[in-house]
């Protein structure tokens, strides 16, 4: 009989609840979804369930992520023609995930990633959205010199309304016809602009000479690699994720930026943005090759942010560091911290 360890013990056990929940909430749906039932159909007690996962919710979540981990695509190897081009692919992709024909309600609201009645915190969520509109922004703009932030907003927002109407109103409106439209509004001048009014106000960047050990082994969600031997690095908490783009920005052109994302609920809010963000970079990967400067490194255990001597770090943290062959020459706080540690290169070239 082949003895297990521990470790592998309670990846079994997390695998037999993830199914387990999987199952049930496809059949009852996030709402009536029961943990005792989910440790009943796991063959677990429900002290199991709760020793892995401290609730509903959390449990829901990571149901999300495992399956969208499943639907994993091989990448892009070739960058679209245009910008319109680049939007009907990504609509088309994105709208995938639509229900089957016959599917079960709940089974249907997994398929969408439905987080109706859910998460209320709509702070987090709107900064989510704010990161995901950057993103999709950073890959349409590659290339080209106009900021397509507002382009982004605008198609996700369409997309999200097809899935929310997909939900409520199911087998209601053409999903070709959306991508149709998607591809299209790259046409609009948007007249978009970038001009936060608090920038010039911001505290300037500190020199220092800090030495560190940068952390090892980090994920970048975006594909790339990623050490921290150079270049701008940004903690953001979950409910500062707009600020990203005020680094990317003030960077100079081909210049690593690393956004590092924390939390002080990694099993929720931190499972929330994991979700989101796996989501849509799962899209990208299928329509633009990797590439760039952007690196973005989901911190869930604090590591590079105790590394920096945050320890602490929380939803509403905003710092940032500039990194010089292996040593921080700056560091910066508060609102508009990457964008003060970003210029402050620049500034100083002769």
């Amino acid at each position: 009989m082949v003895r297990l360890t521990r470790a592998q013990q309670q990846a079994r056990t997390r695998a037999a609840v993830l199914a387990a929940a999987r199952d049930e909430f496809a059949e009852h749906g996030y709402a009536q979804a029961k943990v005792d039932r989910i440790a009943e159909r796991a063959e677990l007690t429900r002290g199991a369930v709760y020793s892995n996962f401290p609730g509903k919710r959390a449990l829901y979540l990571a149901v999300l992520i495992d399956l969208v981990g499943r639907d994993a695509e091989p990448a892009a190897e070739a960058p679209p023609a245009s910008v319109a081009d680049a939007l009907g692919v990504f609509a088309r992709v994105w709208l995938e995930r639509l229900p089957l024909t016959g599917e079960s309600s709940g089974g249907g609201r997994l398929r969408l990633r439905s987080l109706d009645g859910v998460l209320d915190d709509g702070h987090v969520l709107a900064q989510v959205a704010r990161l995901e509109a950057v993103l999709l922004a950073a890959a349409l703009e590659r290339g080209g010199r106009d900021r397509r932030v507002r382009l982004a907003e605008l198609v996700l927002t369409l997309l999200d309304g097809a899935v929310h109407r997909a939900e409520t109103a199911p087998g209601a409106g053409d999903p070709f016809d959306v991508a149709h439209a998607c591809r299209h509004l790259a046409g609009i001048d948007l007249a978009d602009t970038w001009a936060p009014p608090h920038l010039p106000y911001v505290t300037p960047a500190r020199p220092c000479e800090d030495p560190w050990t940068a952390p090892e082994g980090l994920v970048d969600q975006l594909g790339g690699e990623v050490g921290l031997a150079d270049g701008v690095v940004v903690v953001l908490g979950a409910g500062r994720l707009g600020a990203a783009e005020e680094a990317i920005r003030a960077a100079s052109p081909g210049e690593q930026v690393v956004v590092v994302v924390v939390t002080s609920d990694p099993e929720e809010t931190g499972r929330l943005v994991r979700l989101r963000v796996t989501d849509l970079v799962g899209c990208l990967r299928r329509v633009f090759p990797a590439e760039g400067g952007l690196r973005l490194v989901l911190d869930d255990e604090r590591t590079v942010a105790s590394a920096l001597g945050l320890p602490d770090a929380g939803d509403e943290t905003e710092e940032a560091v500039r990194v010089r062959d292996g040593v921080v020459v700056a560091r910066a706080r508060g609102r508009g911290a990457g964008h003060a540690v970003a210029v402050l290169r620049q500034e100083a070239k002769p």
